[in-house]
């Protein structure tokens, strides 16, 4: 597709809520799967992991929109990054529910002490603390309300999340010592967020 008609594929009115649609397909497999009986010997542990694993994967989408939108020249680009960022909080907070549903019966106790006693269980939860501000301070209207540079600042914060869920993903993956999509992971973050320092340190021009 010529490049220009892919820049106005973006902008299409249907073509956000493609976008939409797309981000929702991994639940509705995941659901499906469930349901089905297609999720392997442990379909609880399966659904948490699956959830878990499409937070980072949303994460990673989420991050590398800047440094694509402005290699390629597409600021078109810049409109689905906060449905990304959104759909990173939604799917970590499915992951959160279904670890409390599935494996505590929500029982609230338990799932506490759990999170203070298991290391790669506080981190991860951690990390869905830091993800709400940035889901409720999604809008326009926070924006306004914070101001530009606050807004900014607080945002920020993707920078601390994004090493801390590779930190929870490692130590989850390390009980049985697979760290082939660690590797994955971190090489993908690793290049986005040293992309964004190599942006911050380079010289501005006159």
């Amino acid at each position: 597709m010529p490049r220009m008609n892919a820049r106005a594929a973006l902008l299409h009115p249907w073509a956000k809520p493609l976008a939409f649609m797309l981000c929702l397909l991994p639940l509705a497999w995941l659901v499906y799967g469930a349901a089905a009986d297609q999720l392997g010997a442990n379909p609880a542990e399966a659904l948490i992991r699956g959830l878990g694993d499409w937070a980072l994967r949303f994460l990673c989408l989420a991050l590398a929109v800047t440094p694509l939108r402005l290699h390629t020249r597409t600021p078109q680009l810049a409109r689905y990054r906060r449905m990304l960022g959104l759909f990173v909080a939604f799917y970590a907070s499915l992951h959160l529910l279904a670890y409390g549903w599935l494996d505590m019966g929500f029982d609230v106790a338990d799932i506490g002490r759990d999170i203070l006693k298991r290391p790669f269980i506080l981190v991860g939860f951690t990390v869905w603390l830091l993800l709400l501000p940035l889901a409720a301070t999604s809008t326009n209207g926070a924006v306004r309300a914070l101001g530009g540079r606050a807004w900014q600042a607080l945002h920020r914060l993707v920078y601390v999340i994004a090493p801390l869920a590779l930190l929870h993903f490692f130590w989850m993956r390390s009980g049985k010592n697979d760290y082939a999509e660690v590797a994955v992971y971190a090489a993908i973050i690793g290049v986005l967020l040293l992309e964004r320092l190599y942006r911050y340190l380079k010289p501005r021009g006159p």
